[in-house]
Parts: C-alpha cells; sequence; structure tokens
C-alpha cells in the first residue's frame, strides 16, 4: 500500500488542459515549454500558442504540482532563458492523493445510513478487498510506533 506522497500539492483539481500538459510531462519525466507544445499540436485538429502552454505550466507551478529548471540561453546563447519543467508529484502519488481526497469526500456526508447503503450495494470481491485494507491499515497501525508524550512532574 502506498503511503501518502509528504509533498502535496496546493490544488488537487485540475483543468483538462492542465491535465493533459502533466501527463505529457510525466511521461517524458520533464520537458520544455516547445516539447510540450508541439506534443500538443501532433494533434492537427488542435491550435495552441507557446504562451497559452507557458500560462498553464505558471498555473501548475503555483499550484506546486511542477517546478522548473533553467537551462540557460535559447539557440546559440541568445534570447530568453529555457526551462525544463519537472514534476514535484508522480504520476503514482497523484493517484494515491485523488484516492484519499475522494474517500475522505465521501467519509465527510457523515450520514451513516448513506455509507451502510453503499457498502450494502458492494459484492463479494468488493468487500473481501475491503475487509484486506482494513486488515493492512490494522496492521499499520500495530507497527507503529505511538508519538512520545511529555509528562512534566
Amino acid at each position: 500500500m502506498a503511503p501518502l506522497p509528504r509533498h502535496r500539492p496546493h490544488q488537487l483539481s485540475l483543468g483538462p488542459l492542465e491535465r493533459e500538459i502533466l501527463e505529457i510531462i510525466w511521461a517524458q519525466g520533464g520537458a520544455t515549454v516547445k516539447e510540450i507544445h508541439d506534443q500538443i499540436l501532433a494533434d492537427p485538429d488542435r491550435d495552441l500558442s507557446q504562451a497559452s502552454v507557458t500560462t498553464v505550466l505558471q498555473r501548475l507551478v503555483k499550484k506546486v504540482w511542477l517546478q522548473r529548471q533553467s537551462q540557460g540561453k535559447g539557440e546559440q546563447g541568445r534570447g530568453r532563458s529555457v526551462y525544463r519543467w519537472q514534476p514535484r508529484v508522480s504520476q503514482d502519488e497523484a493517484r494515491v492523493l485523488a484516492a484519499h481526497d475522494q474517500l475522505k469526500q465521501f467519509l465527510a456526508l457523515g450520514q451513516p445510513d448513506l455509507v451502510a447503503s453503499f457498502a450494502d450495494s458492494l459484492d463479494r470481491a468488493d468487500l473481501e478487498q475491503l475487509e484486506e485494507i482494513a486488515a493492512r491499515l490494522r496492521h499499520l497501525r500495530q507497527t507503529q510506533t505511538p508519538p512520545q508524550t511529555s509528562q512534566e512532574d
């Protein structure tokens, strides 16, 4: 079972273009604006400027999904700096965070009857999977050391 990542983006929700660009970066392990732009425009039905790609990348940095690293100047050392955009969260970590967020939202309903009706609709395989998850959680909690409390005399 994958633990929750220590680093979490400030905002988990992403727009369609944000998600598409993030998936390109995950697939390549990092990319420049030009690489992302070229990949998107490989679809002849798409029309998107490099400036739009840069804007989306900057939003993903503000949401703490990405970071950028300078690769120096553009062609022949002239022009603007070229940046490589790197993921701060892996695709697997993003899945774990999304699942955790969905579970928290479901449990936040706080209505036992609703949760029970959901559980009642599960088939045998789903119930076995839930029981396995509960067993893993119990095992994890048993193996974790409790936090030390300070006692003042």
